[in-house]
């Protein structure tokens, strides 16, 4: 059921069910993050093994407090940044996270929406809410409450509509495991944009079949069919059109143009619904040209390697 009546949605969280929840970056699939029967709702919802942890929703930061035993200060200074907004912090957690949350880590994940609907959800909850994207496990993340039905239908008790993600690429995540701030996912805030307010970061955005974080596994992100990168959009054009859907940008006929003006958050909005309409359509592959590699083009071209493993 597609609505936006966050009274519903309050009354079915607070009973240990899934709402989907719309945020800047893309549909979270939420349960209270505090009960571990809730939280496994999530996974068994997503097919999501065990061992890939969730990133908790707060709205303020007295819940950071609670979550966690320490917040360095250069975390405060991205805080004060960038939330609310798209950026996820890992940090030491403290006994009240289930163990279920941090796939029995000894750090959390969490971040401040600051899509309107979401905030005031968290605002009128006594609890944070854990909530890793809405769809199934390694599949294409949901920009759009329909996309969320498509995808998980009856497994959702409720989905909360707030209008297509403006962002659409995850949050970027940087974890405080150790001395040095070290990016973890490229996302939705650049790492130019994060060194201007905390200096030099590590980066250590691996594949990985043991994740510390989300959005970390070798294959996520992906439609059901064989995708292909190319370096550049004119390179499309040596695909056989009638066999492979293409997607690129700037000038040129792709079957999708992910930004005619190579705007690069246009094309971080756009890319899921690309994927997505890739997947629906009759062609048998898929080919993708990579996007600049500045700014949020690092998160797009993230995702994009790893829709293309094999």
């Amino acid at each position: 059921m597609i609505g936006t009546d966050l009274s519903v949605a309050k009354q079915l969280l607070e009973a240990d069910k899934l709402v989907a929840i719309p945020t800047e970056t893309v549909y979270g699939l939420a349960a209270n993050a505090l009960h571990p029967t809730a939280v496994l709702s999530i996974y068994k919802a997503k097919n999501r093994p065990s061992f890939d942890p969730l990133i908790v929703h707060v709205n303020s930061v007295d819940w950071v407090k609670k979550l966690t035993l320490d917040i360095p200060k250069k975390a405060q200074e991205l805080m004060d940044s960038f939330w609310p907004g798209p950026l996820t912090l890992i940090l030491p957690k403290s006994a009240m996270v289930p163990d279920i949350v941090t796939s029995g880590l000894g750090f959390v994940g969490v971040r401040m929406p600051r899509h309107p609907l979401t905030k005031e959800l968290l605002s009128n909850l006594d609890f944070p809410l854990a909530a890793p994207s809405a769809n199934p496990f390694s599949y294409v993340s949901p920009t759009t409450a329909q996309h969320v039905e498509d995808q998980l239908g009856n497994k959702v008790d409720y989905i909360i509509d707030g209008g297509p993600c403006v962002v659409g690429l995850e949050s970027t995540i940087v974890s405080f495991e150790t001395d040095i701030p070290k990016i973890l996912r490229f996302g939705g805030i650049d790492q130019e944009a994060i060194e201007k307010v905390i200096g030099s970061v590590d980066l250590s955005i691996t594949n990985n079949s043991n994740p510390t974080a989300p959005g970390q596994l070798d294959k996520h992100y992906a439609t059901g069919k064989p995708t292909y990168l190319v370096n550049q959009p004119y390179e499309l054009l040596l695909f056989n059109q009638e066999d492979v859907f293409t997607i690129g940008y700037g000038e040129g006929l792709f079957d999708y143009n992910l930004s005619p003006t190579t705007d690069l958050d246009e094309m971080a909005q756009n890319l899921f619904t690309a994927l997505r309409l890739a997947d629906k359509s009759k062609r048998a592959d898929v080919a993708i040209s990579v996007a600049p590699h500045v700014g949020i083009g690092k998160a797009i071209n993230d995702r994009l390697n790893r829709a293309s493993k094999d």
